[in-house]
């Protein structure tokens, strides 16, 4: 293992440095569908090159997480689950109390039971307690240290800790979505294509295409089982999620940090932070991205004060190159009926739910077997530290998840502002609602009223590109 490097300064930064347009990758996406890379099954994305094989004997594959809550856990863990030579070697988080959550759960006995002895990962653990890093700028000290980088922070944070870790040349597993705003998918892009260049595997977060029954499915419609696409239903309806109430003494940067899902910059609404999964799946099965998108929504039933300024439901309409449609609907509603899925329609029969196709007629065409379907979640680490143990370079995800986050973002640009949206426009949108500066004491970019609510989009008033 390397030494431990000298503790970094911590200075508040200014993102509006990062945020530049990036006109080649701008003119990559803007009117052409997407590469076969970003629709294909995983497992057929194969671009040319190779990295620096791992060679017998040689240290463990050294892992840092950046970003300590639930989702970053899971990862941790899956990463370690994946049957590869992995260490887990440093940790970062903006909240030092998360760093110390996730390390007690993957050191303790309860995981290590329920795992069993066959998975016990505790022996692919290293973290003594100098390289686990909080705040700020904790990830700058934990990216040096490892061969690949887990990113699951709050997505705000996403294009920058991908620029750091791809800067210097580290392999990616990162969640979606990736970005809150279009200067945020600019960024990624632009650093995708450095990726591409460096032949550094990446990996995100959509494990829907590491999943059987949808590689399965999709690859059929593809195939035209059904016949020309002309329809697409996609739902992420459910009751919702967690709220963290404010705490007595929390600056307001700390608790928008803290109960991060109801504020744009952090987390882009939930049809983008949640939705995404089946806007992805659109995506896919469209095999491009929408060309514009219109829709309505608001805030009816989820509007506490600590809801923040995001809405609880969205219904959206894309329309794709050719004229096929996909109509969207997200719901965060409880005692509601529920749904997350996606099915589609085409010339010749239905696939109206992954894993199942019909003729016109209604018969079956293909089942997907569901007793042979591994976890997904465990599969996109399975093949992507695979792929880095045996020094090869087949996963290229960023495009994909940069393209399938701005297909939401456009969800929410259309809800906002009751308009129709290009996705030209949509794309070089110049509205960049991160802050200016990170720090405690810095204000985010939106702050509460004289009672402690935050404004909330209006259409036909509010300025969402």
């Amino acid at each position: 293992m390397r030494s431990r490097p000298s503790a970094l300064p911590t200075p508040a930064f200014d993102r509006r440095d990062f945020v530049k347009a990036s006109a080649a990758a701008l003119g990559s996406l803007a009117v052409t569908p997407l590469a076969a890379t970003a629709s294909a099954p995983a497992l057929s994305r194969l671009p040319e090159g190779r990295i620096v094989p791992k060679q017998p004997g040689s240290a463990p594959i050294r892992v840092g997480l950046i970003g300590c809550g639930g989702r970053g856990t899971g990862a941790a863990v899956q990463a370690l689950s994946s049957g590869q030579d992995v260490q887990l070697v440093a940790m970062a988080d903006a909240f030092s109390d998360k760093v110390d959550s996730c390390y007690g759960h993957i050191t303790g006995e309860d995981l290590a039971s329920d795992l069993g002895p066959d998975g016990d990962i505790r022996g692919l653990i290293d973290v003594p307690e100098s390289r686990r890093f909080a705040g700020f700028d904790a990830y700058k000290q934990v990216i040096p240290l490892a061969d690949v980088v887990i990113l699951t922070t709050p997505p705000g944070f996403r294009p920058m800790h991908f620029e750091a870790a791809i800067d210097a040349g580290k392999q990616v597993f990162m969640e979606k979505p990736v970005a809150t705003d279009a200067p945020g998918i600019r960024k990624v892009l632009e650093v995708h294509q450095k990726a591409v260049e460096k032949k550094l595997n990446v990996v995100v977060g959509l494990q829907r295409h590491y999943q059987k029954v949808y590689r399965g499915w999709v690859d059929r419609i593809h195939a035209g089982m059904i016949g020309d696409l002309v329809l697409g239903r996609v739902y992420w309806n459910s009751g919702g999620v967690w709220v963290r109430p404010r705490e007595e003494g929390q600056t307001e940067m700390e608790y928008q940090m803290r109960n991060w899902y109801y504020f744009n910059w952090l987390c882009g609404d939930h049809i983008v932070e949640q939705h995404i999964h089946n806007l992805d799946v659109g995506n896919w099965v469209m095999d491009g991205h929408p060309v514009r998108a219109q829709g309505q929504g608001g805030r009816q039933v989820r509007d506490g004060i600590d809801h923040g300024e995001i809405y609880d439901h969205h219904s959206v309409e894309l329309e794709y190159e050719g004229g096929a449609r996909v109509l969207s609907q997200c719901r965060h509603m409880p005692d509601c009926m529920n749904r997350v899925s996606e099915g589609f329609h085409g010339t010749n029969g239905t696939a109206p739910r992954p894993g199942l196709i019909l003729s016109s007629s209604g018969s079956v065409l293909w089942e997907h077997d569901d007793s042979d379907d591994p976890n997904p979640y465990q599969v996109e680490h399975d093949e992507l530290f695979e792929a880095i143990a045996s020094g090869e370079y087949h996963y290229s995800d960023a495009k994909m998840g940069a393209v399938a986050t701005m297909t939401a973002i456009l969800g929410r640009m259309a809800t906002y502002s009751g308009r129709v949206v290009e996705w030209d426009e949509a794309l070089a949108s110049d509205l960049d609602i991160m802050p200016a500066t990170y720090a405690w004491d810095a204000p985010p970019p939106v702050l509460p009223d004289a009672h402690g609510r935050y404004a909330i989009p209006r259409p036909g008033l509010t300025r969402a590109l």
